[in-house]
């Protein structure tokens, strides 16, 4: 079904405060569901708007907590996010870090505590739209095997770097992973196939079937080997800078809570070259633009170029809502 975005903000809103959020608090949590899904990111959107009340009825998250500083060390910054909601805790220290960069240059916010900020892309979005760079990124339960691994030891860190520019900014969001488990889902809810391989099944083998890759959550690191070090390495950055929990005392908890977040901003305007920046950006995007699609349905993109499309698309015709999904919520 078609739902216009005013309408499951409303419904959201409703739904929050229901749940103890302050109305200022339930806009906040509302507008980011409502932006993920007009971008065409359901999976990060209103489709995990029922995990998230969930995980407040189990306690996992304090919908009276807020994000405290615990630490100062000039441009850099410890936070405890006191087990509050995720998109909260990100939307403020994404804030902070911009501040910090504005003084300085450039600021970290490292925090710990916290609960899935559900879309990364979000707070790129937040920095780029202050005229800042963005490098983000978070660890997660154990949901990959080590490259060579049967066992899941490693987390698909969701990493994001974002990039002012006037003519659209570029936010780079992903998983870790090939597929973040979330996506996963969603190809599960529309009963198809995964493109290409997205984690292995219970013989061991890799597979395109979500539902055999949910089963066990057995995810397939992006590159292989090159992703399985990657994620090592994001969580043990995300971990030591914020002195919380690392992707082994996350897995040792029933549900994923209380883990650890990066966000580093850099002010590119102190150069006080912005023209050139604008163009170098300009001058990548059409070179990498302008190339022989390998078919007729291949088209290029840089990273958040496709979101803007479908958010234009979704405010014009209203956004498509699974059946099963918005039900549920009005149930909640």
């Amino acid at each position: 079904m078609h739902i216009s975005p005013k309408e499951i903000e409303e419904v959201l809103i409703a739904l929050f405060i229901k749940y103890k959020f302050t109305e200022e608090k339930a806009k906040i949590l509302a507008s980011v569901f409502v932006e993920s899904t007009l971008d065409g990111v359901s999976s990060h959107g209103i489709n995990r708007v029922p995990l998230f009340i969930d995980h407040i009825k189990k306690g996992i998250v304090n919908a009276h907590a807020d994000p405290k500083k615990v630490a100062s060390f000039g441009n850099m910054e410890r936070w405890d996010g006191n087990l509050g909601a995720g998109i909260l805790n990100a939307k403020k220290c994404t804030a902070r870090a911009i501040e910090l960069a504005k003084e300085f240059g450039m600021g970290m916010v490292a925090l710990r505590n916290t609960n899935h900020w559900m879309r990364g892309g979000t707070y790129g979005k937040q920095a780029a739209n202050a005229d800042c760079i963005s490098i983000l990124f978070t660890n997660t339960k154990p949901n990959m095997p080590p490259w060579g691994g049967r066992e899941n030891r490693i987390g698909n860190n969701p990493f994001v770097v974002s990039i002012p520019r006037e003519k659209g900014n570029v936010v780079l969001d992903m998983a870790i992973s090939q597929f973040s488990f979330g996506k996963i889902n969603d190809y599960k809810l529309r009963g198809e196939k995964l493109p290409y391989h997205g984690g292995w099944d219970d013989n061991d083998d890799l597979s395109y079937d979500p539902t055999e890759i949910l089963e066990k959550e057995r995810g397939l690191p992006i590159g292989y080997w090159k992703g399985s070090a990657l994620s090592m390495v994001l969580d043990m950055l995300a971990s030591l800078l914020s002195a919380g929990n690392s992707t082994y005392r996350i897995g040792s908890k029933e549900i994923e809570t209380a883990i650890s977040q990066i966000y580093i901003c850099v002010y590119p305007e102190i150069f006080g070259d912005k023209g050139l920046q604008q163009q170098i950006i300009d001058e990548i995007i059409s070179f990498t633009h302008d190339v022989e699609p390998i078919d007729s349905d291949s088209a290029i993109y840089y990273p958040g170029e496709r979101s803007a499309q479908t958010r234009a698309k979704n405010l014009k015709e209203g956004i498509l809502v699974n059946d099963g999904i918005w039900k549920e919520i009005m149930k909640l």
